[in-house]
């Protein structure tokens, strides 16, 4: 940690002597809240929500199983406690409940009149539900998700002020082609633009925030070390990448398998990026809720 502190330093320097001062990382960690629960769909947590206000939350398992509830939180906003209701497990086409194969859902997206929107994996395609995950409604299955690797498919989903559904793919074409972001409205899909791939980081999570502005969640894995994340902050102007920022970065195993993220707006007008990890349904992992504050 003191040789990582000491680098920080010189870079610091280095682009305050360069005017550089403004590509500094942005966001700071507020704080870290452990959740347990003892049902049997608990764990997995994938796709992410939060109200306006930084504290309803809808997250989504890797076993489908919705779970609703409310955050606490201190005076510093930071995260003291979760109460939740029972799990929903959505339904199938054929009324009865999404069940193995067909159940390794990842990305979660809610419009503003409650219609809820999650990716799946294995079977790619992104399914639409209502009454808070009880009702099917419908499901779409793009030609090109069958391109997506197995296990690399639809991992984030965000839904844009117009209405718009966005979704990215773990992976896709070759190693290092850019990340393409799939566009769905009014039955549609298109690719409106890419990103920028950098090494091993593969999205796993995304939200446009109150700002407009596209947030991306990212993850690498070193071997036996842990899980590296990190956010990028996407402008847009139109169909055109015009800013990409990267607003914080960490080393292996300083969090758990961060996978979902929600961008809210706290008290004070600052943009807080609040995280939910995927333990895997693993012992030796948790599930951790995490929350970031942007600093201008």
């Amino acid at each position: 940690m003191l040789l990582c502190s000491r680098l920080q330093l010189i870079a610091a320097c280095a682009l305050v002597l360069a005017g550089g001062a403004s590509a500094l990382p942005r966001a700071i960690q507020v704080g870290t809240y452990v959740w347990t629960g003892e049902d049997p769909h608990f764990g997995g947590f994938s796709g992410f929500d939060l109200d306006a206000d930084g504290l309803g939350f809808v997250t989504i398992s890797d076993s489908a199983a919705i779970y609703a509830g409310r955050l606490s939180r201190d005076e510093m906003g930071v995260v003291t406690g979760v109460a939740s209701g029972d799990p929903i497990v959505p339904p199938s086409h054929h009324g009865t409940p999404v069940a193995h194969p067909m159940d390794d859902a990842e990305g979660l997206a809610i419009r503003p009149d409650g219609t809820l929107f999650v990716s799946y994996e294995t079977h790619n395609r992104i399914a639409e539900y209502r009454d808070g995950g009880k009702t099917w409604v419908k499901e779409f299955w793009p030609t090109v998700f069958r391109l997506l690797p197995l296990n690399k498919g639809i991992e984030a989903l965000a839904i844009a002020g117009d209405g718009a559904l966005y979704a990215l793919p773990e992976a896709f074409g070759r190693i290092g082609d850019p990340i393409p972001v799939f566009r769905l409205r009014d039955g549609a899909l298109k690719t409106p633009f890419t990103l920028r791939r950098d090494g091993g980081w593969q999205p796993v999570g995304a939200d446009f925030g109150p700002d407009g502005r596209l947030y991306v969640l990212e993850r690498d894995f070193w071997p036996f070390i842990g899980f590296m994340s990190r956010a990028r902050r996407i402008t847009l102007a139109g169909d055109t990448v015009s800013a990409d920022e990267i607003l914080f970065e960490t080393s292996a195993g300083v969090h758990d398998n961060l996978e979902g993220i929600a961008v809210w707006q706290d008290e004070s007008g600052a943009i807080r990026l609040t995280m939910i990890s995927d333990d895997n349904f693993l012992p030796v992992q948790r599930t951790e809720i995490v929350d970031y504050r942007i600093v201008e």
